[in-house]
């Protein structure tokens, strides 16, 4: 999370910063939304596990991914869609550039293990994106999902 720029690790084979790397869904049946995906779009599950104190599962589908948070949709079983995951390199930078511009982020970076962090982001209509960058140290299998294999 704090490694200077020498240091940044690019993923996908590219030297592009910046990745949609996933769209977050809330979950009222966690197991069922994973079958339903299963079923019908042939997901994978990839990592299924805790992340900041709740269930998280991560699923590609082809090339994309989803992650799904165990937790119900807020509101009248509408804005199923938590958050959109934007992959970076350099997060601090980003975060340090994003808050001197003054957009709403409302709190700091937060470490998720392995040395990577995440921090939310207010955008246009109400969207909010979660920037992270995955630790150098996460298992394999996460690491792989993150466009680190080999």
């Amino acid at each position: 999370m704090t490694a200077p720029e020498s240091e940044w690790q690019y993923p996908y084979g590219t030297t592009q910063r910046y990745h949609l790397q996933h769209v977050h869904l809330f979950a009222s049946d966690i197991d069922a939304t994973i079958e339903f995906y299963r079923k019908w779009f042939d997901a994978e599950v990839i990592w299924d596990g805790g992340v900041v104190g709740a269930r998280n599962v991560f699923i590609k589908i082809g090339i994309g991914a989803m992650h799904l948070y165990d937790q119900p949709p807020r509101g009248d079983g509408k804005n199923a869609v938590h958050h959109l995951g934007m992959q970076v390199v350099g997060v601090r930078e980003v975060y340090d550039r994003m808050k001197a511009a003054g957009l709403h982020i409302p709190n700091p970076i937060r470490p998720t293990g392995g040395g990577g962090g995440y921090f939310m982001l207010g955008a246009p209509d109400g969207v909010v994106i979660e920037v992270f960058e995955p630790g150098a140290l996460r298992e394999t299998v996460v690491r792989d999902y993150y466009g680190f294999g080999g």
